[in-house]
This record gives structure tokens, C-alpha cells and sequence, in this order.
């Protein structure tokens, strides 16, 4: 009889929750469900089912999500800088991880996270040719990149087998 109280009352307090939107949305789950690792608001272009399942991966993964998307970005970007190591007036770009996950977990996506969050590198050694590229500074930060994104994808792995564990009952 508990349980079914229990599920009533969750069920209740979804349905609260979904008519919500915005911040109100927000500080209801914030108080109601306890602090979530990332939030970001269902996507009104999505079916109901759709936004319902991105909401429910969302808050599977955490930060870990946001985190693997944003690092990807800055592969992307890393690895232009990398291809354009040539091309006379080409100027270096790196992303700001810090500033784009933050912007990622305020609710933007991916794309306009890492173009806020996009900087210019200030060569320490100006090519002739206009072009910004260090190909050391970049293989570097490439390489950190890649061992931070490989970390993210282990923590996700180990996400997602643990709640394989569970759906198994092992």
C-alpha cells in the first residue's frame, strides 16, 4: 500500500513539474528532486516522447554528457587548427571548456555553447604569413583533450554497465 502511495505521489509531482517551465521549472526540481548534475529544459521542436527520453538521458549521464559533447567540439576545432597549419592568414581558435560547459549546462546546445565560448590563441611567435598556428601548443592541447575525452567516455562506460548490472539484477 506504501508503494502505490509512493508512486502516486511521483506520479503527482511529475505531472506538476512537466506543466512548469523555465526557472519555476528549475527551482521545483532543485527542491523537489534534489540537485541534478545538469538541467537542461526539454526542446519544444522534439514529440513529447523524444523530449521525455533526452530529459531522462540527461539526468542519467550528468555533467559526463555535457562534458563528452563539449570536449568533442573542442577536438573538432583543435584538430582545424591542426589541418590549417598552412593556409597563410589562418588564426588559431580554441575553445574555453570551462565557459562552454558552463554555458552547456545553462541550457544551450552544444553548437552555440562552443561558439560562445570560442578564443582566438595569441601565437607567441607570429608566423610571416598571418597564420596563428603553433603546431606544438596545438598537438599538445590536442592530446590533453583526447586523454580528458577518453576519461569522460570511462565514466559513461561505467555509467552505463552499472545500470545494465541493475536492469540484470546482478
Amino acid at each position: 500500500m506504501v508503494a502505490i502511495q509512493g508512486r502516486r505521489k511521483f506520479a503527482a509531482h511529475r505531472q506538476a513539474l512537466a506543466a512548469q517551465t523555465g526557472n519555476a521549472r528549475l527551482s521545483a526540481l532543485l527542491t523537489g528532486v534534489g540537485t541534478p548534475l545538469a538541467y537542461i529544459p526539454a526542446y519544444t521542436n522534439a514529440h513529447p516522447f523524444q523530449a521525455e527520453m533526452i530529459e531522462m538521458s540527461e539526468g542519467l549521464f550528468g555533467i559526463h554528457g555535457a562534458a563528452l559533447e563539449v570536449r568533442a567540439q573542442r577536438m573538432s576545432v583543435l584538430g582545424s587548427n591542426i589541418a590549417n597549419a598552412g593556409t597563410p592568414g589562418y588564426k588559431a581558435r580554441d575553445i574555453d571548456f570551462g565557459a562552454a560547459l558552463q554555458a552547456r549546462l545553462a541550457g544551450n546546445d552544444t553548437e552555440n555553447a562552443a561558439a560562445r565560448a570560442t578564443v582566438y590563441r595569441i601565437p607567441t611567435m607570429a608566423s610571416l604569413d598571418g597564420n596563428t598556428v603553433e603546431m606544438g601548443m596545438e598537438q599538445a592541447a590536442f592530446a590533453e583533450n583526447a586523454v580528458a575525452y577518453t576519461a569522460t567516455l570511462g565514466f559513461l562506460r561505467g555509467r552505463v554497465e552499472t545500470l545494465t548490472r541493475a536492469i540484470r539484477g546482478e
